[in-house]
């Protein structure tokens, strides 16, 4: 579990605005080049054609379970993130037995594990005030690089013709360059919560008053003008940090959206896993030699990334309405995982596919503002981490109950509709909490129906809107429930 880094490493080594610029432009070039995997999307297929002539049951509950225990099993680094992309363009070029392909998948989740590196590093090249602006920089590069990625694929694939094969021997093409590229970014030399040196410049800012670093006002123990050890490891940032985060589930907005963060996430990213087996069996490789994964990839980031953009733009009173929204997303997503589930007709499963996302996608920036506006950015960065895990986990359970060859091996229509069901349960617990909280809050209402503080109300209209940064969860405050 990786945490962004300190924003005294861009002290030390970003000390103008014209480096800093350079460094997060490399870097967001870097994050596009990246994801340029045009064979990406018709992994799946290659291995179900005559080419390597898996069987389905061989990738759905003996290869493709392995990327899932992989991705907990990784601490993510960025070079790691390269070099695993190239191992699995190698191996699917090379590869032939069942035993290699599950290294590929191995290599695959530690890729995906990889990519919270990515969204970390960012941090750590320029101040905390414009840290919204250069995620925003890195979220397109990203999102831009997965939409040419699939769209040169399917490009590949529809009217290049070419095979399978030498589709993955691009892609190897690409993620070397990008192998080299991680080699060339430069690394902080301290995390943000070990290695708390100061920089000369920091200590005479902190002696002279001026200044007082976020940490230290989490933890006033470690400030000071001489950088002396922890006299206790119960008095070190990271220890007073983990108990900290008791205080979220004190604050309903942050149990609610770090529970739709474990459970949603967990639904979202097994159907990601698995979708491009369920497309096989509704129209097989070897019936149809038209495969339309990159397009329906590309299709499903755009879209992704326009409704993305829309949630910063909702103004509902999300300490109202959160439980229902969520509860009529996760709904629609449940009735668009049965259709994908029941259907015989492969464009209808694409749009479905490509509308789950889009939904998914819709709340993930709301979600990220609801937890992270309360929290202050050390705190909220392991929580983040700690959701992340605790989903990781869970999608590790589900797969080795229903997917492993050791669990109940199902098929993967079978999966879907376990993940139908999954997605059932969910909706209907939000529903019901969405029940509650609305009665509360009408049985709370004045009688005048209106609303004491005007700040207040707007505050809770727009979820892009600083709600609590006065008062941030640490060390220093007090929760109210």
């Amino acid at each position: 579990m990786l945490l962004p880094f300190g924003e005294e490493t861009a002290v030390q080594w970003v000390e103008g605005p014209r480096k800093w610029k350079w460094a997060v432009i490399f870097l967001c070039f870097y994050g596009f080049m990246s994801s340029i995997k045009p064979g990406e999307p018709f992994i799946t297929p290659y291995l179900l054609s005559p080419e390597k002539n898996f069987t389905r049951e061989q990738v759905t509950n003996e290869i493709t379970p392995v990327l899932t225990y992989s991705y907990m099993a990784v601490l993510p680094v960025l070079i790691i993130q390269g070099a695993s992309q190239v191992a699995i363009w190698l191996i699917l070029l090379l590869g032939t037995t069942l035993l290699e392909m599950q290294f590929m998948e191995f290599f695959y989740g530690v890729t995906m594990a990889c990519r919270v590196a990515y969204s970390s590093y960012i941090f750590s090249l320029v101040s905390p005030v414009l840290y919204q602006r250069v995620a925003g920089y890195s979220r397109s590069s990203v999102l831009l690089g997965v939409f040419t990625s699939s769209v040169l694929g399917q490009l590949c694939m529809s009217l290049g013709n070419i095979s399978f094969y030498n589709l993955n021997a691009i892609s190897l093409g690409f993620v070397s360059f990008g192998l080299l590229l991680s080699m060339c970014l430069p690394w902080p030399k301290r995390s943000l919560f070990f290695n708390q040196t100061k920089s000369q410049e920091q200590k005479e800012l902190a002696t002279s008053g001026d200044t007082k670093s976020e940490l230290e006002k989490m933890n006033p123990k470690v400030s000071g003008s001489s950088p002396a050890a922890p006299t206790c490891w119960k008095d070190s940032v990271f220890v007073q940090m983990l108990l900290e985060v008791r205080n979220v589930v004190r604050r309903p907005s942050l149990r609610l959206w770090s529970l739709w963060w474990v459970f949603n996430s967990t639904g979202y990213y097994l159907v990601l896993f698995y979708v491009h087996i369920l497309w096989d069996k509704v129209s097989p490789v070897t019936e149809n030699k038209k495969v339309y994964n990159g397009g329906v990839e590309a299709a499903s980031t755009l879209l992704s990334a326009i409704t993305s953009f829309i949630a910063g733009f909702v103004t509902i009173r999300w300490n109202v309405w959160s439980e229902l929204v969520i509860g009529i997303i996760t709904a629609a997503q449940t009735g668009l995982l049965l259709i994908m589930c029941t259907t015989e007709n492969i464009w209808v499963c694409y749009i479905a596919y490509v509308f789950f996302r889009g939904f998914y996608q819709f709340l993930v920036p709301v979600a990220t503002f609801q937890i992270a506006s309360s929290l202050t950015k050390e705190l909220c960065a392991l929580v983040f981490g700690i959701n992340t895990f605790l989903g990781t986990i869970l999608k590790t359970i589900i797969n080795l109950i229903f997917s492993d060859k050791r669990g109940l091996a199902l098929n993967v229509q079978s999966q879907f509709k376990v993940y139908v069901i999954y997605f059932t349960i969910l909706t209907v617990i939000y529903f019901a909490c969405a029940a509650v909280v609305i009665f509360r809050h009408y049985r709370n209402q004045p009688r005048g129906g209106g609303v004491a503080d005007g700040q207040t109300l707007s505050a809770e209209l727009n979820p892009m809107a600083v709600t609590s940064e006065a008062q941030p969860l640490s060390n220093s405050s007090t929760v109210k429930a």
